[in-house]
């Protein structure tokens, strides 16, 4: 009879701790959610970018060339000098030219005597035509000879100033402003007339994209283009497409992109850029909203039991430095959270 009620207290006792759990169980709220901001994933219209390299360069590149035939006597700018449009920058000297301006001015010379011959006899003519001695045909001849001398001595002069000139026109002059990306023909060199002695820049720098021709209908003036992260550390990397050529050369288009800062420092440098080309529907977050830990970006993601789990994604760079988009981990729908953020 003891045992008994012993057995009965004891199961009596269990089915009470059993039924408190229970009901312990049962009362137990949900996890509440720390401070921060929580953000609501929904698809948005976004410019749909594709990466291609462009080259940093300048609208058009001058040429200071040789105007004369000779020798380079000097030549006074290096790469990267900046220049001022008819600065003299270098000279070519023929020394022929010299020889032939001497020549001319001993034809002006001769000439000249051979002027001052002719006033002198129709002075003489004239004075005996006055004293009725010579003809008028004969003061006539005179007067020819004297106007044919005159005429002979402004021709000489004229060769003599042409001359001149020419020799003047081994200045080399820069045909623009801006900077000497190349003069490496050394002093001494032969030249002729043509030949390029040094390039400069010509008009504001900018961005000069190759691309493939499957994409010369998508591209137009205003498009937006997002320079790579870090290729461009002292400038910005937003810009926009100013120019399509409307020529394809070996199956690329070439298009011209404007961004602010953009320096001649390194005209020819390669860099990474994104070039809008359409519109799309995608995943965009506020950049703050991703983090990355041990080399993995992940996200906060709420559950449906309102906690927060970290997950795994991979993204991508949008055209708005401040934002970036999801392409998977998450879907529209679910709940991003950001703790310690202000709601």
């Amino acid at each position: 009879m003891r045992r008994t009620t012993t057995w009965t207290w004891l199961a009596g006792a269990t089915l009470a701790l059993a039924s408190c759990g229970g009901k312990e169980a049962a009362e137990q709220p949900s996890a509440t959610l720390p401070a921060g901001e929580a953000l609501r994933l929904a698809t948005s219209d976004i410019a749909d970018m594709k990466a291609v390299g462009a080259e940093i360069t300048t609208r058009d590149s001058a040429e200071a060339l040789a105007r004369i035939p000779g020798t380079l006597a000097s030549l006074s700018v290096r790469e990267g000098d900046m220049v001022q449009k008819g600065q003299r920058i270098g000279m070519v000297v023929d020394a022929r030219l010299g020889y032939e301006t001497s020549a001319y001015g001993a034809q002006v010379a001769a000439a000249q005597a051979e002027a001052a011959r002719a006033r002198g006899d129709l002075a003489r003519i004239q004075d005996l035509y006055n004293n009725k001695v010579y003809a008028k045909a004969r003061l006539d001849q005179a007067v020819a000879t004297s106007r044919a001398a005159d005429a002979q001595v402004a021709a000489a002069r004229a060769q003599q100033g042409a001359s001149a000139s020419v020799a003047g026109q081994g200045a080399i002059l820069a045909p623009a402003s801006g900077r000497v990306l190349r003069a490496d023909i050394p002093a001494g060199s032969v030249v002729a007339p043509g030949m390029s002695v040094a390039t400069i820049t010509a008009g504001p720098p900018l961005l000069r994209l190759e691309l493939p021709e499957s994409l010369a209908g998508q591209v137009h003036n205003g498009a937006q283009i997002l320079v790579a992260q870090g290729d461009l550390p002292d400038g910005s990397r937003r810009g926009q497409v100013t120019q399509v050529y409307p020529a394809v050369t070996g199956g690329r288009v070439r298009v011209d992109a404007t961004v602010p800062g953009l320096s001649t420092q390194l005209v020819g440098r390669r860099v990474g850029v994104s070039i809008e080309v359409g519109r799309r529907r995608a995943l965009v977050v506020p950049r703050r909203f991703v983090s990355t830990r041990y080399g993995i970006d992940q996200v906060d993601v709420v559950t449906a039991d309102r906690r927060v789990s970290a997950v795994p994604v991979q993204v991508a760079p949008t055209a708005d430095p401040d934002r970036i988009e999801i392409l998977s981990g998450v879907a529209a729908g679910d709940t991003l959270f950001l703790a310690g953020a202000r709601k």
